[in-house]
Parts: C-alpha cells; structure tokens; sequence
C-alpha cells in the first residue's frame, strides 16, 4: 500500500514539477506576444482583479470551513479557487497578448511602494504554483498530515497573491488607455 502511494506520489511529483516550470514559461513567451490586428480586450483588467478578490474571499471562507469541520464545503471552495486562479491566468494571458503594457505613472513613494507590491505579486504567484499543486496532492494521497503541514505556507502565500493581484490593479487602473 505504501509502495502504491509512494508511486502515486512520483508521478504527482513529476508533473507538479512541469506544470509548475511550463506555466510561467509559457505566460512569460505569451506575455510578449501580440496577435496581430487584434482588438485590444481592455474590459479584463477589472474582471479578473474581481476574481482576484473573490478568490482571497474564498480562500478565508475555505480556511474556516476546515476550521469548523466542513470537509466538503473546504474542498469545494479550494476546487473554486483552483479554478479562479485558472480563468485569472487565462484572461491576464488574453489581455496581455491584445494590449500593450500599461506603465504605472504614480510617482515618488508610491511609485516604489506599487513596484514592491508588483513585484512580489509576480514573484509568488509564480512559486504558489507548485505549492498549491503539491498541497492538492496531499489531499487526493489520503495524506492530511501533509496538506495540513503544506497548507500552513500554501494559504498564506496565496491570499498575499489575490490581495496584492486587487491592489495592483487599483494602483495601476489610472494609467489604463481605454
């Protein structure tokens, strides 16, 4: 049994591994590509900071669902937010290859606080990847000691990316050409 789920675990392990390397590759060459002659869709920044806010939402009312014994409510809620987080991925991908890049025009202090908060939204969205992956595994292992344990870093790590995702689209909607 433990040998099964040991295998179970590699190849979880294996693909955690490619997702997790093949998702930012792939937005990061997208990121930089524009299709050509299309309209831009500069109706998605607002959406899909919504879903950012929503998926922070969630990810609370998740945790004290767990927290009250509400297996089946936690796990729906985390199955949502997982889904968010992809319709999030899919629409900034889409905005991203129709528009061009908007420049935060803010100026002094609040240039640097906005370009902080950019980039450790960029840099742990990235990392919650694999994260997120890995501690979804725990749970379909039948091993909760483990997800409990990944989870610990996984929520905190993930909310900070939703909220920031909101705060980042507020500082920068200014600037936005429409």
């Amino acid at each position: 049994m433990t040998e099964e789920i040991s295998l179970k675990e590699k190849r979880f392990n294996k693909w955690i591994t490619v997702i997790s390397i093949a998702i930012p590759l792939v937005v990061a060459l997208l990121f930089g590509y524009k299709i050509p002659n299309a309209k831009p869709l500069s109706f998605l920044p607002p959406i899909y900071a919504a879903i950012n806010g929503i998926t922070a939402i969630l990810l609370v009312a998740a945790v004290v669902a767990i927290k009250n014994g509400r297996q089946s409510l936690h796990q729906k809620l985390m199955t949502t937010n997982i889904v968010l987080s992809a319709l999030f991925l899919i629409m900034y991908v889409a905005y991203h290859m129709t528009s061009e890049t908007t420049i935060y025009g803010g100026e002094g202090f609040l240039k640097y606080i906005y370009y902080f908060i950019l980039l450790t939204h960029i840099v742990l969205s990235i990392s919650v990847i694999p994260l997120v992956l890995i501690t979804y595994s725990k749970v379909y292992l039948d091993d909760f000691e483990s997800h409990r344990l990944w989870a610990k870093y996984t929520f905190p790590i993930w909310l900070y990316v939703a909220v920031t995702g909101v705060i980042v689209y507020i500082m920068i909607s200014p600037y936005y050409q429409y």
